[in-house]
């Protein structure tokens, strides 16, 4: 049965948070997980025909919770160690729970499973993976494109991660500790939001319930950490780059640039509110890799149009980044400045530094298309557009790519 996206948004909303309250409740990381996913799909073979209950989330956690009842004594028994059934919970109908069940601390639920998928046992990579499939709701596939690795590669990867924070207690890390993870929170946050502003595959640009969900959370990290420079300026990135996205896309879902945007659909009250809080970061303290992002973007959601733009003090704000965090995708971003401000020649020198490191990545070609058109070189620009096309899961991007070749077909 298909499901509508009304449906799909509910249960993206409530999956992280269900899972949340199974993992307190039971512990089990791996098979709570399992749990929910039962739970999910049980839930949209039946809202779509019964109706969505009065209390989503309590049904979830319900039908969640009798399946990993099941499955833990499934578990039990190959271990000859069963529980007696007085501890199970009891197998009735599929309904919603009475006004009030299952309604636990939904936000702390998500934010202590946010911080267990970053645990110190885990390396950087396996955290960022399991953050992604169990608070993201992203699937192994996505997080595999994301990470440019193969599907069985991160499939292994999240499992692993999954064992390894098997019986940990499952509590909000003490100060020491939470310090320690949240460089990985952040980076983890902002990469679901990557995936929700321009989506990596499928015939969507835009995901908004996963970039809504991702600025949801790292709200919530803030009001946990409100003096964390790094924190509001991540929000403040969020921010500033959503509120365009109602002119990222034309009336059939085509792609449209930046500088060909309608810039009187940006959201002027988000930015208003973004534009503040990379004041608020930048007054907190060094500024770090996502207060000069935050920066950057600031920069140009106040220019009234394309030309207006601030190109060299956007520039001088890459020269920073670039030698505060020296990344292949920043240092593609300071190439645009470059030739923004010295000439599309300039640009793609620039390019030439990073293209090794971004080889087969359809922003490296997507870049170089549009630095060789502007310098004149058409036939070159028609190719890496192509080239990028093939480099793409994406339809509108893919679309987007070939009709700007097609362009500049002789």
């Amino acid at each position: 049965m298909r499901r509508s996206q009304e449906t799909e948004d509910l249960l993206r909303h409530h999956a992280p948070q269900v899972l949340g309250a199974l993992v307190r409740r039971y512990g089990h990381f791996s098979l709570a997980e399992d749990s929910v996913q039962e739970a999910l799909l049980a839930a949209a073979e039946q809202w779509p025909v019964k109706g969505v209950p009065e209390n989503p989330r309590g049904w979830l956690i319900k039908v969640g919770s009798r399946r990993l009842m099941d499955l833990l004594r499934a578990e039990e028994a190959r271990r000859r160690r069963e529980e007696t059934a007085a501890t199970l919970a009891p197998r009735d109908t599929f309904t919603a729970p009475p006004p009030g069940e299952g309604r636990g601390p939904a936000e702390d639920d998500t934010l202590t499973l946010l911080f267990l998928c970053c645990h110190p046992a885990l390396g950087p990579a396996a955290q960022i993976a399991l953050t992604l499939r169990a608070v993201g709701g992203l699937t192994t596939a996505e997080i595999a494109r994301a990470h440019l690795v193969p599907e069985a590669t991160m499939a292994q990867r999240i499992s692993r991660a999954k064992q390894k924070v098997k019986g940990v207690p499952f509590q909000q890390p003490n100060p020491k500790d939470r310090d320690q993870r949240l460089s990985v929170v952040l980076q983890v946050l902002y990469l679901i939001f990557n995936e929700g502003y321009t989506a990596t595959s499928g015939s969507s640009l835009h995901r908004a319930e996963l970039a809504g969900e991702a600025i949801r959370l790292t709200r919530a990290v803030r009001r946990l950490l409100p003096q964390s420079a790094a924190v509001t300026g991540l929000l403040a990135l969020m921010l500033l780059t959503e509120a365009r996205s109602a002119a990222r896309t034309g009336a059939r879902g085509e792609l449209i640039p930046l500088d060909e945007q309608n810039r009187a659909l940006w959201d002027r009250p988000t930015i208003e509110e973004g534009t503040t809080l990379v004041e608020e970061a930048l007054s907190q303290g060094p500024a770090g890799p996502y207060q000069l992002q935050a920066a950057i973007a600031a920069l140009h959601d106040e220019a009234p149009t394309a030309d207006d733009t601030d190109w060299p003090q956007i520039l001088a704000l890459y020269d920073l980044l670039v030698r505060l965090t020296p990344e292949p995708m920043a240092e593609l971003g300071r190439a645009v400045a470059v030739a923004m401000v010295h000439g599309p020649e300039a640009g793609l020198k620039e390019l030439a530094t990073v293209a090794d490191r971004l080889s087969g990545h359809h922003r490296l070609e997507s870049v170089r298309a549009h630095l060789l058109e502007r310098s004149g070189d058409t036939e070159g620009a028609r190719a890496a557009y192509l080239r990028a096309a093939s480099h793409t899961l994406s339809e509108p991007e893919v679309r987007y790519l070939r009709t700007r070749a097609s362009r500049l077909t002789p």
